[in-house]
């Protein structure tokens, strides 16, 4: 698939700046996130990898990558380079029972970490990953199973997605005053929607895929606050559907509990 050239810029830079520092160590590097489901947006989407080594990464392998991800951090402050550094054994496996792994959140690395290992990025990976180093996805042994995309999907929802809202909820809070922007009403409501769409279709779906499929999947009270969360992540400069902040952000936290509570509701104990 074709990739856009922002993203590609940043995948070749780490790995010609991964080889000079550890010749070798790199064998695999693929790109995930947005850009393998054909959603990348310049202007809000980072460029989410996963980087494939032998073995396990030693602590000066560690160290190594540290040094390349924080030259990276300072060439390429936006998009961020975000992901997993595994090994090519670990795919084949539950990344349920994988343990921490290296990662890199918000550009910085850390040794135990990985928020990213978990059914979701195996699934995407498996399924439509890109391939910048390394074999095609489909010609690898990558652990693909429906029933744990979906509990982990439902876990997400019910835990992480339970507690944002509820702080998010508090205005006077620095996340309920970031819901005030456009950018983090878009990415929750896109965010929940998503993972609603896993839980009844047991497929992964884009942020605007998931944005269509709640215009179709809800009541029509909701198309108002779904169109534009759609409308901020096209970066549209047509005018906000509604007629001040406190509005959209009020619908958004709205919509968001909606949907918690219908996936809870709706799915087997």
């Amino acid at each position: 698939m074709a990739v856009h050239p922002q993203a590609r810029t940043v995948a070749e830079a780490f790995l010609l700046d991964a080889d000079q520092e550890a010749p070798g160590l790199v064998e695999g590097l693929y790109l995930t996130g947005s850009v393998a489901l054909g959603d990348y947006r310049p202007r809000t989407s980072d460029v989410d990898f996963v980087v494939v080594t032998r073995q396990r990464l030693d602590c000066a392998q560690n160290a190594a990558l540290r040094r390349v991800h924080s030259r990276m951090r300072s060439r390429f402050p936006h998009p961020q380079f975000n992901g997993i550094h595994v090994a090519w054994d670990d795919l084949t496996h539950d990344p349920q029972h994988c343990g921490p792994v290296a990662s890199v959140l918000g550009g910085r690395f850390r040794t135990r970490a990985g928020a990213d290992v978990n059914p979701v990025t195996w699934h995407v990976l498996a399924e439509r990953g890109v391939p910048v180093r390394g074999p095609h996805p489909l010609e690898l042994d990558v652990w693909d199973e429906r029933a744990s995309l979906q509990a982990w999907s439902l876990g997400s929802l019910d835990q992480h997605w339970r507690r944002w809202r509820a702080k998010a909820g508090r205005l006077v809070t620095p996340r309920g005053l970031a819901a005030l922007g456009s950018l983090a009403p878009s990415w929750s409501v896109l965010s929940v929607s998503r993972l609603h769409f896993t839980l009844r279709t047991g497929e992964i779906t884009s942020k605007s895929g998931a944005g269509f499929y709640a215009l179709h999947a809800f009541p029509d009270r909701w198309e108002r606050i779904v169109n534009e969360c759609l409308r901020v992540r096209r970066n549209s400069a047509l005018p906000s559907l509604y007629e001040n902040a406190l509005a959209r952000r009020r619908a958004a936290l709205d919509y968001i509990e909606m949907v918690l509570d219908d996936a809870l509701a709706t799915s087997p104990a």
